[in-house]
């Protein structure tokens, strides 16, 4: 055995017809992918999942307050009696979103427009109305009922640059059956 199989160990040399030649030493790479694999879901893969749970939970609120805002006007919608109950509508609004329950803050209005030009003019009186639009076969005046529910939705992280809450308006219109 030569001094150079003694000296070098086994995996740093290669030995052909007696003769062994020193290998450079490798380096061991076990274990390399999983720290490359935990630095990525570190660096990336948190803010991406807290981004996502944040933005679902911005979509989860405003699709609860446009349901609230629609409950409420489907409740004033069945007789103009009941489209001007506005502690009513405000009372089925919030029941519609539990999650808010009193923070949620309901508006709603009555208005009039011809039956000939549903986008025209909106008049805030009956007598406006009826007055701006003769009775006939063709033009009469239309009671709705617009429901605008609103709510403040906090963070659930809260980032630099970001904000910590974002106010969130839905509105629902309605034609008053009579």
């Amino acid at each position: 055995m030569s001094t150079l199989s003694r000296i070098v160990p086994h995996f740093f040399r290669i030995c052909r017809l007696d003769r062994c030649v020193r290998l450079r030493p490798l380096r061991d790479e076990r274990g390399s992918a999983i720290v490359e694999t935990a630095l990525v879901l570190a660096l990336v893969g948190l803010p991406v999942l807290l981004g996502t749970a944040e933005v679902g939970t911005w979509l989860y609120s405003s699709i609860e307050i446009a349901n609230a805002a629609h409950a409420g006007a489907l409740y004033g919608m069945t007789s103009s009696a009941q489209a001007i109950s506005t502690s009513a509508i405000q009372s089925a609004a919030q029941a519609e979103a539990p999650d808010f329950g009193t923070n949620l803050s309901v508006t709603s209005s009555v208005y009039y427009v011809c039956s000939a030009s549903e986008g025209g003019i909106q008049y805030t009186s009956q007598t406006a109305a009826n007055t701006a639009c003769p009775s006939n076969a063709t033009n009469h005046y239309v009671q709705f009922l617009k429901v605008t529910a609103s709510a403040t939705v906090s963070s659930l992280v809260t980032c630099p640059g970001l904000p910590s809450s974002i106010s969130v308006v839905r509105s629902s219109v309605m034609e008053v059956e009579e």
